[in-house]
């Protein structure tokens, strides 16, 4: 049984992320890879294929979501992620049971007194008919028929309920607006149905971003007891240490780079999977930096989180802000610096001047 330093956890999870290099793979591939980006916003899949594919083209993602290849839908952990649409029909059922009890939860208080099948009959009804609405649509629809509840609480619930996705142009880079429900069934032509596959959930979890623990693929996916299901499947799997005693699962085969392969520096999109899909990030990132990472666009250099980036927008001009975490040598910031024109290029091609502003620790 290996023991991995925290460095070789590293590079083992940058090398399967396709962050040590780009990659000249489709966008299909990478999201498939990754069994979905994360896609609260609609820029952040963009970023997130922009940061591993060598010459990533935004009508390219685009073209995907309008001709239903990828969806984009409430999955892991209850929140919006850009799937395809083959793995959204294993996935939505496999999440069913943690998306239901998410639905208990949160809207026990705005949904009492409304049976929960008849909303969905009557979700599934209303989308049937009309092929997709928008929440508001939706709320106001809703209210009708429950006059004393919020309406758009009610239609909220409705995604943990019930198998929607939300069709474009909603989640398309630079669009603005209500985001659409349509029922999967409808939109795919296919019902996402069965019990799902946790066992596939594992196993493409570890191929992206293992070696992890099995509470690392619960807080990825939002699942729990996967303690059951990994010991189903323990013997097609090897086992690493890590450098706390923590047992490591991984797949036979899968790539463990030398722990001092280069890693450029890499702007990720804010709540990317790579920074927050595990319960324990210190593979990538200090106990402070975590506490950030939840709201602010994480920057790496040499493979472990440096700082945060945001991108301001003063008419002509496109500016990228670095907060920097740790001090940078003077040939890490260039690289940084670099790395940061091409983003600008990418974000804001239209931009008659990109600039780059460095604050916090750097030498």
């Amino acid at each position: 049984m290996a023991v991995l330093t925290t460095r070789a956890l590293n590079r083992a999870t940058l090398e399967r992320q396709w962050l040590l290099r780009r990659v000249d793979q489709p966008p299909r591939t990478v999201v498939e890879h990754l069994t979905g980006l994360q896609a609260q916003d609609p820029p952040l899949p963009y970023l997130g294929l922009w940061a591993r594919i060598r010459a990533f083209d935004k009508d390219a993602l685009t073209r995907l979501l309008h001709d239903r290849t990828v969806v984009r839908a409430t999955l892991h952990r209850g929140t919006q992620h850009l799937v395809s649409a083959q793995d959204y029909l294993w996935l939505r059922p496999t999440l069913a049971p943690m998306l239901e009890r998410r639905w208990r939860t949160a809207f026990r208080k705005a949904t009492e007194g409304v049976d929960p099948a008849r909303l969905t009959a009557m979700v599934h009804a209303l989308l049937a008919q009309a092929g997709s609405l928008t929440r508001p649509q939706l709320a106001a629809a809703l209210a009708e028929r429950w006059p004393d509840h919020d309406g758009m609480q009610l239609a909220w619930a409705a995604q943990g309920l019930l198998p929607v996705v939300h069709p474009p142009p909603s989640g398309t880079w630079g669009h603005q607006g209500p985001t659409p429900f349509a029922l999967a069934e409808t939109w795919l032509g296919r019902r996402p149905d069965g019990q799902g596959s946790p066992e596939t959930l594992i196993r493409r979890h570890l191929a992206a971003f293992g070696p992890a623990t099995v509470r690392d693929i619960q807080a990825w996916s939002g699942l729990t007891r996967l303690n059951e299901v990994v010991d189903r499947i323990r013997p097609t799997l090897r086992v690493h240490r890590g450098e706390t005693g923590a047992e490591l699962l991984d797949l036979p085969g899968t790539p463990l780079p030398d722990p001092d392969t280069p890693a450029p520096p890499r702007f990720l999109p804010a709540l990317d999977n790579v920074v927050i899909g595990y319960a324990d990030r210190s593979r990538l990132m200090t106990d402070e930096e975590r506490r950030r990472v939840v709201v602010e666009a994480p920057l790496t250099a040499d493979g472990f989180l440096c700082g945060f980036w945001r991108i301001e927008r003063q008419g002509p001009k496109a500016t990228l802000h670095i907060d920097l975490t740790r001090p940078l040598a003077a040939r890490r910031r260039g690289e940084v610096a670099a790395e940061g024109e091409r983003l600008l290029r990418f974000t804001d091609p239209d931009a008659a001047a990109h600039d780059i502003a460095f604050r916090g620790h750097h030498t």
